[in-house]
């Protein structure tokens, strides 16, 4: 079964262009010059940008001994050149020779990068569901990658593994992250950021011991950087069956093997800690977070004493500081049914008192008719507007960005007119109305959702439209200014906004007589028992000024962030509420693509719902400490 890249239809694997949407499914078209490459090529030819799918693969097989004895030397095994394929399909391409490990152990392992020259298929674990893959005669070291794939990302995700003679696993390619012990000798590391990368070890061990992988966190040339300065892992290792038990002392060992490599000197509590560590006084993972909670109230002692920030709580309106978790994460729930009482909890984690800086931000949008009507009422904009920034120590952005949705109502002619209408009205008033690095008041907000209004009304009244003729839209609105965030709503499109600590959250409330009836105190199934429930009680456009009020609130983007704009034909039954874990959630990550992930919504929203037109814009913000002073 071939996914379509654009549309994510599967077609038969005889096709060479997508039945539903005609794009090929024979080759990429380069997204820096527009050539189209062929599949079985890693690179552009006609400009170099890479454009092929690579895989990390790790390839294991038992050596045998000669008849002569038991003492005979070990059998070796051929190696492959570069161009071979790994499996008997011809899939997986060899970028690199393949040479296993000369050691002389029972095992022999080699790891290479293979090209893959058929990623619109989908490969065997793919293609078969979790409770099947159990059941699978596949290596056991990919059923714990699959156990932690779901919700843990500093774990590379599978994407195929068999066994065949050799056993073969597939993960996500990580050789191109940073190495932590390179990060760690870099002067421009704060000890700040080494606080971090700890913690996310630790994290890692207790999330790892259930699995018996936490040899993964001793191989210092296996622990890499993210492009958000989280530690990852370039691959697991199975911890030996026989030998010592490891504890939390081997994890302080690999501590210590990273100062004293790197020559960094060691600081506040933390020289403490690791002596303690060695001489064993440190028994258990609770322990260890006991200690780096103790450190990290030092780091937010000595950032207060030097700074007017004081520590606060996190309302939704935002503050001047900002309590950062130091790794926030979500716990990992298995599908294995192994155990996880180890795993580390982010309410268990301490908080430092810190201003952060915006060091990322992306968007998409898309519309669809929907699979019930002939034309699309719906309209959206975005405008974006970023400057770089970049210091000895860090990096970040100054950004400020323009999101609008719209679902217009009123027929053909009517609803999708209301709608651009209300869009390019509220695009011109803030080119002129916002142009200091903060955000516009509460009062200038109003009066660019009050103006977008008269224009709708002034065209239905020079029309003479009347009753359910008049034309009219919802509306809702984001500003974004670096770190802080505006939002306006009119009607029931609404913004939901995602992260990894609160989860989804639903920003607004719908304009709508059920929800009016939710807020004067009636219950929720008596409210929306009415014929009347969904009815709107506002929207711009059919009536005055006098009749349009505007809810405007004011955010802080506290940690990594995504907003979602959505019209109501993406938010019926729950749409979001019942799907965020697989559409949502993984775009988070910095490298899952928003386009794709905003088609996949379509996607779905047409699969469960489709009687509406339906719209989805995504904001990605991510936000970092800013480094101190």
């Amino acid at each position: 079964m071939l996914i379509c890249p654009q549309c994510q239809l599967e077609n038969p694997n005889t096709n060479k262009f997508c039945q539903g949407c005609g794009t090929s499914l024979t080759s990429k078209v380069c997204a820096e010059c527009g050539t189209n490459v062929e599949l079985s090529e890693k690179r552009c030819p006609n400009c170099g940008t890479e454009t092929g799918t690579v895989w990390w693969a790790i390839i294991s097989e038992a050596r045998e001994y000669k008849e002569q004895g038991e003492n005979s030397p070990l059998t070796t095994h051929p190696s492959l050149p570069v161009g071979a394929y790994l499996d008997q399909q011809q899939r997986y391409q060899l970028l690199e020779p393949l040479i296993f490990a000369a050691e002389s152990t029972v095992n022999a392992e080699a790891q290479v990068r293979v090209l893959d020259c058929q990623p619109f298929q989908l490969s065997l674990l793919e293609a078969t569901s979790v409770n099947a893959v159990i059941g699978m005669d596949i290596p056991a070291i990919a059923k714990t990658y699959i156990a932690l794939k779901s919700n843990y990302s500093q774990v590379p995700a599978i994407h195929d593994a068999w066994q065949q003679g050799q056993q073969v696993v597939l993960v996500a390619d990580r050789s191109d992250w940073q190495e932590l012990n390179k990060l760690w000798h870099d002067e421009k590391t704060t000890p700040l950021q080494i606080l971090h990368w700890l913690y996310d070890t630790v994290q890692l061990w207790a999330a790892l011991e259930p699995w018996h992988c936490r040899q993964s966190l001793l191989e210092l040339s296996n622990l890499r950087v993210d492009e958000d300065g989280k530690v990852g892992l370039q691959r697991l290792y199975p911890e030996p069956e026989a030998g010592k038990a490891l504890t939390v002392q081997d994890l302080g060992q690999v501590w210590q093997r990273l100062f004293q490599e790197s020559q960094r000197t060691k600081f506040g509590s933390l020289v403490e800690l690791l002596a303690d560590l060695q001489a064993g006084n440190v028994q258990t993972t609770d322990d260890l977070r006991s200690r780096l909670k103790a450190i990290a109230q030092e780091f937010q002692t000595d950032f207060t004493s030097t700074s007017d920030l004081q520590p606060v709580s996190l309302p939704a309106g935002g503050s001047e500081a900002i309590a950062v978790t130091l790794n926030n994460s979500a716990t990992p729930t298995s599908q294995m049914n192994e155990p996880q009482d180890s795993l580390m909890r982010s309410d268990e984690l301490p908080t430092l008192v810190l201003p952060l800086q915006l060091v990322s931000l992306e968007d998409a949008g898309c519309t669809d008719v929907g699979s019930q009507r002939h034309h699309n009422e719906d309209f959206f904009g975005i405008e974006t507007a970023i400057h770089r920034l970049e210091f000895p120590n860090s990096q970040a952005i100054q950004a400020r960005g323009l999101y609008i949705l719209c679902d217009g109502m009123g027929g053909h002619a009517g609803g999708e007119v209301a709608s651009t209408l209300a869009v390019k009205t509220l695009q011109q008033y803030f080119q002129t109305h916002w142009q200091t690095h903060q955000l516009p008041t509460k009062e200038s907000i109003r009066e660019a959702v009050l103006l977008a209004n008269q224009a709708i009304y002034d065209l239905n009244q020079q029309d003479g439209r009347s009753g359910v003729g008049r034309m009219g839209t919802t509306l809702v609105l984001v500003l974004l200014q670096n770190t802080q965030v505006a939002v306006a709503h009119v009607g029931d499109s609404r913004l939901y906004r995602l992260s990894r600590k609160q989860g989804l959250e639903q920003v607004t409330l719908d304009h709508e007589v059920g929800q009016r009836e939710i807020l004067r105190g009636v219950e929720p199934a008596i409210a929306y028992s009415r014929p009347d429930a969904y009815q709107l009680t506002q929207a711009l456009g059919p009536r005055d000024e006098n009749f349009v009020n505007p809810d405007v609130q004011f955010l802080e983007l506290s940690e990594d962030t995504l907003l979602i704009l959505v019209s109501d034909g993406l938010s019926d039954n729950d749409l979001i509420e019942h799907h965020w874990h697989t559409h949502l959630e993984p775009l988070l990550t910095s490298e899952a693509s928003l386009q794709h992930g905003v088609s996949r919504l379509i996607d779905l929203a047409n699969q469960y719902n489709g009687h509406d037109n339906i719209t989805a814009v995504l904001v990605r913000a991510k936000v970092s400490p800013k480094p101190e002073q």
